[in-house]
């Protein structure tokens, strides 16, 4: 059995994205994909004392023209050092923050990539090193993919040895199972309800921000409020 899963890269995604990585066998970042706005690709959510706050990684969009994830430019070099500033102002008496604003600080104001795909890359395995997730992770950008949506899926799958295809619940609008069926490619979906919660800063508890808030508020015990340590998910 070798489990696969296929999306495209966030930022400082939540606990679920990484919940479906640390499931998986391979996990490929899929950013050939159209660049899409205001979406989580360039952006996430963190708690403050005001109620959640985006951070926003500024890009440059070329309006109509078909622009995919992999070839989206950052379009502030100080954004990094506006987001650090912003999450030690935010997180900075959380009870574990002090363990990671090491790891995390170099991360926001020594990463001078141009794409905002490989920051997404630099975040998603600084945090996986943090969870030990040790799944390995590779660029769709290194395939030739075929046209149709589902074919680039099942080619995807049977080129990295995949059995069993992993994917999040708002998938089953366009995926053709028959066609998974026939490769013998076994298609399971996600469930992200039911997660526990956690000591959270800042009032009333949210769930959909991003990972970091967990790490700053749980540390080293973070893994149990995720399903995938706890052979939930």
């Amino acid at each position: 059995m070798k489990k696969i899963i296929i999306t495209q890269s966030n930022y400082i995604p939540w606990k679920g994205y990484f919940d479906s990585i640390n499931t998986a066998d391979t996990f490929i970042i899929y950013d050939e994909m159209q660049y899409t706005r205001r979406d989580w690709r360039n952006r996430n959510q963190i708690k403050t004392p005001d109620g959640i706050r985006w951070l926003t990684i500024p890009v440059e969009v070329k309006g109509r023209y078909f622009q995919k994830i992999s070839e989206t430019k950052i379009s502030d070099k100080d954004w990094g050092k506006n987001h650090w500033n912003t999450i030690r102002h935010n997180y900075g008496k959380a009870l574990y923050f002090k363990d990671y604003s090491e790891i995390f600080e170099s991360l926001y104001l020594n990463t001078d990539e141009e794409y905002l795909s490989m920051i997404n890359y630099k975040f998603i395995s600084a945090i996986c090193g943090i969870f030990d997730i040790s799944t390995e992770m590779i660029q769709s950008g290194d395939f030739e993919l075929p046209e149709d949506r589902n074919e680039r899926l099942i080619y995807l799958c049977k080129k990295c040895g995949a059995t069993d295809y992993f994917s999040g619940p708002s998938a089953q609008s366009y995926m053709d199972l028959e066609l998974f069926e026939k490769e013998n490619i076994k298609v399971h979906w996600f469930d992200y309800s039911g997660y526990p919660e956690y000591r959270q800063l800042y009032g009333e508890f949210v769930h959909a921000v991003s990972i970091i808030d967990l790490l700053f508020n749980e540390g080293p015990g973070s893994k149990k409020f995720m399903k995938s340590f706890n052979n939930e998910l």
